[in-house]
């Protein structure tokens, strides 16, 4: 078991986003976005830079937080697709050199607006998420698939089916612990009636999950066309089920990583004269320490039970 996080909420640049991991005690990013770009859309001259500034800092990029098929694509653009499949392309050359095996992706933009189980979307998810996985085969990486505002995140059903469909040694899951408190449980037909619940989404897929992002809020207002306005938290202090998710992962013996994914942005506003940068890496870190001791806490609570 290790920690990583999408570092770029600590910090814009790399040297701070190593400089909170280290702090952290860590030793893994999940790399998204660097100086506000995309690690995979990042020049050829800036990414050279980035290998320079990782080497030799004890820090590494565990997984590419990349944009591929997320709920910026939209499924029935091909302009988008191919575009997916240009910075997976660029993504893995980066990822080879970096010595990284995942890449987080998604599956398009989810369609609210249509039945929850679509013939001609699910044709389209299908066709176009296994020729993603597919490269992924070829190169010898592993696609991570987020429950996010996509397809296969509008209910476990749709992950489930996702997965049935993709049926890849490469395709994996990601289970984000906060996504499922801010989109619609489509698992029961078309109505957007209710928001997901995170216990009951994770209980149904935990068997596959391979890696987990660690978000928590709580939902105060539910959108039919996408994201419902959310109040993010510290992890267990909201509707995500962190605690209880938690506990169960480190009762069943898990052993991959668990990624911060924060988004709580300057909680401390206006407290005192920090600056906004200083603020977010305070919160990013505080964040990961307020986790471990979830953690701690878990595994505390597995060997009292004698497992």
């Amino acid at each position: 078991m290790y920690y990583t996080g999408f570092a770029d909420e600590a910090a814009v640049d790399l040297a701070g986003q190593i400089r909170a991991t280290k702090e952290l005690g860590w030793n893994c990013i999940e790399s998204r976005r660097i100086d506000g770009v995309n690690i995979h859309d990042l020049s050829d001259e800036a990414f050279d830079k980035v290998c320079e500034e990782l080497s030799g800092s004890g820090v590494r990029i565990n997984c590419f937080g990349s944009e591929v098929a997320n709920w910026q694509r939209d499924l029935f653009s091909e302009d988008d697709y191919y575009k997916s499949i240009e910075q997976l392309a660029r993504a893995i050359r980066r990822m080879k050199r970096l010595g990284c095996d995942m890449i987080r992706g998604m599956s398009f933009k989810a369609k609210w607006a249509l039945p929850a189980f679509d013939p001609e979307v699910e044709k389209q998810v299908f066709r176009k998420v296994k020729m993603l996985v597919r490269i992924c085969e070829d190169a010898g990486v592993y696609y991570m698939h987020e429950n996010c505002n996509n397809y296969g995140g509008q209910s476990p059903k749709h992950t489930l089916k996702l997965l049935e469909a993709i049926d890849s040694p490469n395709f994996k899951l990601v289970f984000d612990t906060g996504n499922p408190v801010m989109n619609y449980d489509r698992q029961f037909g078309d109505a957007l009636e209710r928001m997901q619940n995170a216990w009951d989404f994770y209980s149904q897929v935990r068997e596959f999950i391979s890696y987990v992002h660690i978000k928590d809020g709580v939902c105060t207002q539910p959108k039919p066309d996408g994201f419902g306005k959310t109040t993010f938290t510290y992890p267990g202090e909201g509707d995500g089920c962190v605690v209880q998710i938690v506990e169960d992962l480190i009762s069943r013996g898990y052993d991959g990583g668990f990624s911060m994914e924060p988004h709580l942005k300057a909680v401390f506003h206006d407290r005192d004269n920090r600056s906004d940068d200083e603020q977010r890496y305070d919160a990013y870190v505080e964040y990961g320490r307020r986790f471990m001791k979830i953690v701690d806490a878990a595994v505390a609570k597995r060997d009292a039970a004698g497992k």
